[in-house]
């Protein structure tokens, strides 16, 4: 990477790192709720630490903070069973250590070589999760810091479930994490990021691109499937987050799961702009074989383009205005009329073309079909009067 290629790179994350800032202060969402969770993980800790450390003074405190810091997971039930793991894998890393050390007579390097190997093989189980890499990692506190005797080995325990208490705790009574939300706020990205995409490329097409822009588009195109996997996880994590939660009962009402129809249809919706962007990619590169279709059809298809962002943004803006606790409700649309003749004005400025430029023509002509039908195949009930017909 050069340094041209550097400097847009950092200015690109740091844009993105002031808008994830920005949004924190702003509005709830995702955001703030992993600003939340680590300030609690870092109390935890804390609070652990003076417990553990300063009042009881422990042989070996690092244990608590350590385990509290791990268990304010991003759910309750999560962080339940989390520490459960993480106590059985801690007991099965001390026990192993102390028995590596009775067998090699206190030898460091012997008590590793017997340990080490199965804690590590065990702590690929699936069934472990990410707990299951703590049972090395005690053996090697154990082996390398303490003794072997039955009192340490009692330390340890307290010390992790003192740990384990404090994080459990904080994460289930302190602001405790309902994630019904975090679907609707990422699925709220979508047709804002769509339409401020479809707007840039239409502005692009209209005059000089580069290959650069092209592959930029594209880029933003893959962005946004990031973005429908995070809604796909968000609404895994929201289900989740009502398990042994006792937050849901401080709530008066509870903010809907988006419907599973939205997903659906973002999809379709993100496949085919990103196959449109892949094209406009192919036709910049310097080595392709194809003909341009020429600055007449991408005009055509920007105006296209710009209808069709208007519908993601009047999405936006109705999602936007929904109330948290109200239903999402979901009716099929006909096509707006300024957005049927942009097309028909597209179809017949690709019907007049010949030779290899009406290859990748028909190719865009083809994806910006199936994008339209994908965008008005359910939309949001509440979008304003002027999308549907």
């Amino acid at each position: 990477m050069g340094p041209r290629e550097t400097g847009r790179w950092a200015r690109k994350e740091t844009a993105a790192v002031g808008a994830t800032v920005r949004t924190v202060f702003r509005q709830p969402g995702p955001e703030r709720d992993t600003v939340v969770q680590s300030l609690k993980a870092a109390g935890a800790a804390i609070a652990a630490w003076a417990l553990a450390g300063w009042w009881l003074k422990a042989p070996m405190a690092l244990l608590a903070p350590w385990t509290a810091l791990a268990l304010v997971d991003a759910t309750v039930y999560r962080s339940l069973r989390a520490g459960l793991q993480q106590l059985a894998v801690i007991l099965l890393g001390t026990l192993t250590a102390a028995t590596a050390l009775a067998l090699t007579r206190g030898d460091t390097l012997g008590a590793m070589a017997i340990a080490l190997p199965p804690l590590v093989l065990v702590g690929t189980y699936r069934r472990l999760g990410a707990q299951g890499f703590y049972g090395a990692t005690t053996a090697l506190f154990v082996i390398t810091a303490t003794s072997a005797s039955p009192a340490e080995i009692g330390h340890r325990f307290l010390e992790t479930g003192i740990g384990a208490v404090i994080g459990i705790a904080v994460n289930a009574f302190v602001l405790p994490p309902v994630h019904l939300r975090n679907a609707g706020d990422r699925l709220l990205r979508l047709p804002r990021d769509t339409g401020r995409l479809l707007r840039a490329i239409a502005v692009g097409v209209r005059g000089e691109w580069s290959a650069e822009q092209a592959l930029d588009w594209h880029a933003e195109a893959r962005r946004a499937e990031e973005t429908l996997r995070h809604v796909r996880e968000a609404r895994r994590s929201g289900e989740e987050s009502s398990r042994l939660n006792p937050g849901l009962r401080l709530r008066r009402a509870q903010a809907p799961q988006p419907p599973f129809a939205l997903d659906v249809r973002w999809t379709a919706v993100i496949d085919h702009l990103r196959a449109v962007t892949r094209t406009l990619a192919t036709l910049a590169q310097g080595d392709n074989p194809l003909r341009s279709p020429g600055s007449g059809f991408f005009t055509d298809w920007a105006r296209l383009a710009e209808a069709l962002a208007v519908l993601c943004e009047r999405e936006y803006e109705a999602l936007a205005r929904r109330e948290p606790s109200a239903p999402y409700r979901l009716e099929q649309r006909a096509i707006p009329e300024e957005v049927r003749e942009a097309y028909e004005v597209l179809d017949t400025s690709f019907h007049a073309l010949s030779g290899t430029g009406a290859v990748p023509a028909g190719e865009l002509l083809a994806e910006t079909r199936q994008l339209l039908r994908a965008l008005v195949s359910e939309v949001p009930s509440e979008v304003p009067s002027g999308v549907g017909s």
